[in-house]
């Protein structure tokens, strides 16, 4: 998703939550500004459908929730307010939620070029501020690519990347998966760039 800044007067928190909720599509809350999200491209969304399709029976019986794009999360009673492109909680508080989730154990955020200094800066900056975050993963649009960042001791967060035919354990929720899993059936930016060199 691309968050578009809008030239609106700075909303509280309160007049957000209640402006947002007449509007018909969805915005981020900044520091009192609002971004309009706007549509993602088809590689993005089949990636986070793939992923929520892989985990959906998994966290369902372990009494856990995960959600994709059109939920945002409440980093905390300050805000921000961002739509992670997918997100998992176990919490009793965002399992009976109706209008954002505010505990989660695991964020996922699909890279684009346009998303990706968003989502490793600033979301990447306030994400890691939630206590209840263990996981943040980062997932290439473009190529088969995922990093994966877990808490350690303290303030201490470990890096992980994988690339093709690497496995992965999200260890928050006990799930292990292939790295091809999440790009079944997604065209990729650098398979259409290797076609179009084979037929030149």
């Amino acid at each position: 998703m691309i968050a578009i800044p809008q030239q609106l007067p700075k909303m509280t928190i309160e007049e957000y939550l209640e402006w947002e909720s007449q509007q018909d599509i969805r915005y981020e809350y900044v520091n009192g500004e609002v971004f309009a999200m706007t549509g993602a491209t088809i590689p993005h969304n089949d990636i986070a459908l793939n992923l929520y399709r892989a985990l959906y029976p998994h966290l369902r019986s372990r009494g856990c929730r995960v959600n994709v794009s059109d939920v945002k999360v409440q980093v905390n009673s300050q805000g921000p307010y961002y739509y992670p492109d997918l997100i998992v909680s176990c919490d009793p508080i965002d399992l009976k939620a109706r209008k954002f989730i505010q505990k989660p154990k695991l964020i996922v955020e699909v890279l684009s070029p346009s998303t990706s200094a968003k989502d490793r800066g600033e979301k990447f900056t306030y994400y890691l501020t939630m206590p209840s975050l263990q996981e943040y993963i980062l997932i290439d649009s473009e190529k088969v690519s995922l990093e994966r960042y877990s808490r350690g001791e303290g303030r201490m967060w470990l890096y992980y990347p994988y690339q093709a035919g690497d496995s992965i354990t999200l260890s928050s929720i006990e799930f292990e998966f292939p790295l091809e899993l999440i790009y079944e059936g997604v065209v990729l930016e650098e398979a259409l760039s290797s076609q179009e060199l084979a037929g030149s």
